[in-house]
This record gives C-alpha cells, sequence and structure tokens, in this order.
C-alpha cells in the first residue's frame, strides 16, 4: 500500500483528524524544518503520519534516536516504529503532552506539528500547546502549517501562554496551499499555566 493511500483511507474515516487527503508535499516538509538543525534534538513531532515531515528532519541533521514522534492513529504509529525503529514512538493524543514524564537529559528545541489545528476545539489547541511549551526548552520553537488564511492559534490562546507568533510564509507547492508559523515565548517560562477554561 502507498503511502498516499494509508492517508486516504485514514482522511475517509477520520476527515476532522486527517486535514488532507494527501500527505504534506516536500517543499512544505522543507519550509517546515528549515530552521532545525542537528543542535535542535531533540525534536518532538506530534501528527507525523506517514513521515513526511520526519524525513525532512532527519535530512536537517536531527539524529533518528533523538526523535519522539507523536501520532495518535494506531496503523500510523506502527508503521513509523518499522521505518524508524530508533526514533521513540508515542502513541497518543498530542493533547496529553503534559501527562508525559521527562523525555530525556536534554529538553526539546523544536516541535514540528503536522495537526489540523484549525479543526480543533480551543480547549484542545491549549492544551497541546501548553504541554509542547512544557517540554520546550527556554529558546525552542514550535513550527505548525495551516491551509487556512489566518493563524490556527487563536489569539486568547496565545495571550493565556505568551506566545509570539511569526508567519514565515507561503508554501505554494503542496496540495492545498499553506502557510508556516512559527511560535515562541514571548515571556520567561514559569510554571505551566492551568487548563485553561476556553469555549
Amino acid at each position: 500500500m502507498t503511502d498516499s493511500l494509508r492517508f486516504f483511507l485514514a482522511w475517509a474515516s477520520a476527515p476532522l483528524r486527517v486535514a488532507s487527503i494527501v500527505p504534506s508535499s516536500q517543499a512544505l516538509a522543507r519550509a517546515m524544518t528549515a530552521e532545525i538543525q542537528c543542535s535542535s534534538a531533540p525534536v518532538i513531532e506530534l501528527g507525523p503520519g506517514t513521515g513526511v515531515f520526519t524525513r525532512a528532519l532527519l535530512a536537517r541533521g536531527v539524529p533518528q534516536e533523538h526523535l519522539i514522534l507523536v501520532e495518535n492513529g494506531r496503523q500510523f504509529a506502527e508503521m513509523l516504529r518499522q521505518r524508524y525503529p530508533d526514533a521513540d514512538v508515542v502513541c497518543g493524543d498530542a493533547a496529553r503532552l503534559c501527562r508525559l514524564g521527562s523525555l530525556g537529559a536534554c529538553r526539546p528545541g523544536a516541535v514540528v506539528s503536522g495537526l489540523p489545528l484549525l479543526a480543533m476545539p480551543k480547549r484542545k489547541v491549549y492544551a497541546i500547546l501548553r504541554g509542547a511549551f512544557q517540554h520546550l526548552r527556554e529558546d525552542g520553537a514550535f513550527y505548525q502549517f495551516t491551509y487556512g488564511v489566518r493563524c490556527p492559534i487563536p489569539r486568547e490562546i496565545r495571550n493565556r501562554l505568551g506566545l509570539h507568533v511569526e508567519r514565515l510564509g507561503w508554501v505554494l507547492e503542496n496540495l492545498p496551499p499553506a502557510q508556516v508559523f512559527r511560535v515562541t515565548r514571548r515571556t520567561l517560562p514559569g510554571h505551566c499555566p492551568p487548563p485553561a477554561r476556553l469555549h
């Protein structure tokens, strides 16, 4: 079975969880990982699917054993374990990142997200960002793409978590075209914020 067919079947069974009927393009993968290098390791990837961004991270010099792949789909997670046996593949919901213990001696320098945040409830988006920045080092960055025309992270969530968002640009060589955002802290990290009461 090809990756495109696997992705289409996953989309057909859960269209709100899988935002596109085809995997992300190599051009989008390059744009999402352009700022990441070996010194960024370890790196967390959320929703790796068939591993398009994973391959780009390896090409950027991130060692396979320094990749933490968080995938909610059991079939994708098993495929990732076979393809990347030295990576740490976590089969689970990215909204539960706060519940993960220490990810090793070094805190991650980057999170690469392929999750469809615009299709998620605000409470879940908050949990994902809160958990990601709980694990990220102080100067770490969260990379997110979207098919929409606006930032996929609502302003109230950015304000509550003290996050700064910068648009890195559009990738037209993708179906559909996508834009990439970098999310960083705008305040010094403190304790993990409490769960949000978002509507």
